[in-house]
Order: C-alpha cells, then structure tokens, then sequence
C-alpha cells in the first residue's frame, strides 16, 4: 500500500526574510505531505537526485497544499542571511528500499515516511534528502531572524514550534535530531529575544513621550506668553509638523498631550487674534484723529499770522506723533493731505519773507552808507562823540530792519561804536571821583605824620623809634603813590 505522506517535495516560503530558495513553506503553516493514496510517479518538476533548489525554480508542491503560492520577498530583509548549506548526506540517517519504501532514523529509532515509484532507491534517497535540506533551510531562516533582530520574536517562536510539531511526521531522510535541537534553541531564545525586543520598544515609547512633553510644554509657554505673532505662529506649525512624526506612545497619553497643543494653540490663537482686533481698533481711532488734524491744518493754510501760525503747525504735527499708525493706505493719503495743507502755509510765509527781504535789503545798504560816512572820537571830543552818537542811533533806527542774514554783521558794527563812546565816558567819570582824590591826600597826609614822629625821635634820641616812623612814611607813601597814579590813569 501506498504511504499517503509520500509525494512531492515540500514547498517553502517565508513573509519577512528571503530565502535562499524559493518555494519554501512558511514554517508552521503547512506540513510535508505525500501524494493522493495510490499515487506511485514523482512530479516530472521535481529536482533531480543529487542536485540542490534553483534560484527562481518552483518545487513541487505537496498534494495538501495544492494552490499554494510562494509570498512575495519583503523589503526589510535582514542584514544576516544563512548561506546556503551543502546538501546533507541522507544515507546516513535513513534508507530507500527496493520497493520504494522510505525509512528515517533518529533517536527514537526507525519509522517509514513513504513511499518513491518515480523512480530508483538512489533517487529516491535524494529526493527525500532535499526534501531535509528544505526543512533546514527553514529552520536556518527562522535562527537568521532572530539574530538579526528583525522581525516579531513571538512570530517567530510560534513558527518553530509549528516545525518541531511537524518533525515527528515529516517525509524526510535527514538529521532530524539537529533539527530538533536547533528548533529548541530558537524557541528557548525567541523569549529572550522578546523581553529585549519589548525593552527597546519601552525605551523608545518613553523616549517618544518625552518628546511630545517636551513639544506640548513649548506649545504652552507659546500660547500663553509669546507676542512675537509671525515666529511663535511658524513655531507652532513646526511642532505640529513634528509631532506627526512621533509614533508609538500610549493612545491615552498621546491623547493628553495632543489635547495639551491643541490648547495651547488654540490660545495663542486667540491672543493674536485679540491683539490685531485692538491693533485694528487703534487704527481707526488713530484715522479719525488724523482725519481731525488734516481739516485742522487746511483751516490754518490761509493764514496770513506767520508767527503764530508756524507754532500751530508744530503743534498739529506733535499731535499727529502721537495719535498712532492708522491702517497704512489711510495713514499714507492722510499724512499726503496734511502735508499738503503745511506746505500750503509756509509757501506764503517763504514768499512773502522773499518780499520783505528784498524791501530789507535797501535798509542794510542805507545803514552800511550811515556807517560809512559816520566818525566819532571820543578821545579827541567826548562831548562832541555822545551827540553823535545819539544822532547816529535815531537816524538807524528810522531806517529800519535789515534781512536776518546781514542783522549781526550791522548790530555788531553799531555796538563797537556805542561801546567806545561809552568807555571813554566811563574813563573820565573815574579820573573826577573825589572820593578817589581825597583818598590819595589822607596817604600824603599819613606820610607827614610818620616823618614828623621820626624827626622828633631822632631830637629825642630814639633812634629805633625814629627808624620805625621812618618805614611807616614810606610804606604810606608808597600807597600815595599808587593811589596817585591809578586817578591819573583814569
């Protein structure tokens, strides 16, 4: 009879690591099985004896997984990859009889796996080898993942385990006993590599976390404190453009911290929309005082009051500074208006300051002329020189202004003139002080006293008192001299 796990070899395939073949099973999802009882022919696909899979060859299919696609190769594949293993030896763990009968031996000892009709004992032994070397390949792509890192640990244990139930039935001559050991020692090591994987997992969550806090926190302060509009505005989006790269943190604490963002956001929002509503506000006041000011300054425009008028002008304009920035095409066409009016005004002023410069201009040349032929001496006439200068004062004061650019030159001119006459009577009232006079004959006075002591000490014979009222004479008169010599000076 016919074994009914006799058949093709097994087809295998993997979901997150290549193979380094194709058309391998994926490990626990489906078991080696032979051909439809009563089958005696090997698939005419099917590898030859002796010879290893071929890159791109499909293997043939066992009968329970007729249909069976191979899944497609993921990107992410592993940076360590088994290289392919030599083909195993079958004859020393199994045998092919002469009738097709196909034995296995491991550690529990000798159990058939099939039946080989396609063929001799020799090819069938092969077949049933490559079939193990397939197995292997399996198991060599399952340790390969889980050195790597790459892929799910618990996926991974779940798919060994799947292998190590299917060896005790599994339609292959090999060393099924490795296999086993091998197994084991990735199921053993897929919990270790679990606990890692979940550890970096943790890390990573707490890592993310603390960056979004870090980003909500920021936000906050933002929303709350920033008036910098345009900056904290481009900041917020840059937050929020990175706070979509963030994955991995916990549903209910990204929940919160988003909440958090969108607080803080919508607060500054509201802030800066505050803050350009009263921008606003100010701005239409400020327009409706400028609006003010510029009929102001167009009522003032005609006026002829030029002093006055100037003031008021500088007046409007200290008001003008102060009333703010109205919205900017207002602020411009009103600042065009007021300016308008004021150069309206000091246009006039400038012509009509041009007219009386030039009616000015003939009084300077008459006062230059008045200087010209006017010559006082005080030190020759002083009574001569005062009524001079008297006349020259009223004949320059009915002449009348000059341009302003030529009144300090003349004025000047004038002054030195007045400042001469003035001196010289100054000078002569000083010479006539009695006081001064009479100051000088008390020293002549004092000096004949001291020579009259020192005359009667010299009689008297005190020669030392003499001496003293000697030196006291001309001490006194010394000051007579200087007091003397200072109203001559005069």
């Amino acid at each position: 009879m016919t074994d009914p796990n006799a058949g093709t070899p097994t087809e295998a395939t993997t979901s997150d690591v290549a193979a380094p073949t194709t058309g391998a099973t994926e490990p626990g999802t489906s078991s080696p099985g032979g051909s439809v009882p009563g089958s005696g022919t090997q698939s005419s696909s099917g590898p030859k004896p002796g010879g290893g899979p071929k890159p791109g060859g499909g293997a043939p299919r066992p009968a329970g997984s007729a249909g069976a696609k191979p899944h497609p190769t993921p990107s992410h594949v592993p940076s360590t990859v088994p290289t392919v293993a030599p083909a195993s030896d079958p004859s020393k763990f199994g045998r092919v009889d002469d009738d097709g009968t196909a034995w296995v031996t491991t550690a529990d000892g000798e159990r058939q796996i099939g039946s080989w009709q396609a063929g001799d004992a020799a090819e069938g032994l092969a077949h049933f080898g490559r079939r193990y070397d397939d197995l292997a390949t399996e198991v060599g792509l399952l340790e390969a993942r889980l050195s790597s890192g790459t892929g799910d640990a618990k996926k991974t244990k779940a798919a060994a385990s799947a292998l190590m139930a299917s060896l005790p039935t599994a339609a292959v001559i090999g060393d099924l006993d490795l296999l086993a050991r091998r197994l084991d020692a990735v199921v053993e090591h897929s919990d270790a590599a679990a606990a890692v994987a979940k550890h970096e997992k943790e890390l990573e969550r707490a890592e993310h976390t603390a960056r979004k806090e870090a980003l909500a926190a920021e936000a906050e302060v933002i929303g709350s404190e920033s008036t910098q509009w345009k900056q904290a505005g481009d900041r917020l989006r840059e937050i929020l453009d990175e706070w979509k790269t963030i994955r991995g943190v916990d549903r209910k604490v990204d929940d919160a911290l988003w909440k958090r963002y969108s607080k803080a956001r919508e607060n500054f929002n509201r802030r800066r929309g505050a803050h350009f509503a009263d921008l606003d506000r100010e701005r239409g006041a400020a327009k409706v005082r400028k609006e003010e000011l510029v009929e102001r300054a167009k009522a003032l425009s005609s006026s002829t009051d030029w002093g006055p008028t100037a003031a008021a002008f500088r007046d409007l304009l200290v008001e003008w500074k102060a009333s703010g920035r109205a919205p900017r095409d207002a602020d411009d066409a009103l600042w065009k208006n007021f300016k308008a009016a004021q150069d309206v005004f000091f246009a006039a002023r400038n012509a009509a300051a041009s007219e009386r410069d030039a009616e000015f201009e003939g009084n300077a040349e008459a006062k230059e002329a008045l200087l010209a032929k006017t010559h006082i001496d005080p030190s020759k006439d002083l009574d001569a020189a005062r009524s001079a200068l008297r006349d020259l004062q009223d004949k320059w004061d009915a002449i009348g202004k000059v341009p302003r650019e030529k009144m300090q030159e003349l004025e000047g001119k004038l002054r030195a003139i007045e400042k001469s006459v003035h001196d010289a009577v100054e000078s002569q009232w000083r010479r006539s002080d009695p006081e001064a006079v009479a100051r000088a004959a008390q020293f002549r006075e004092r000096v004949a006293q001291f020579e009259d002591q020192a005359v009667k000490a010299t009689a008297a014979g005190k020669t030392k008192d003499a001496e003293r009222a000697l030196a006291q004479a001309q001490q006194w008169r010394e000051w007579a001299d200087a007091a003397e010599s200072a109203v001559d000076e005069l």
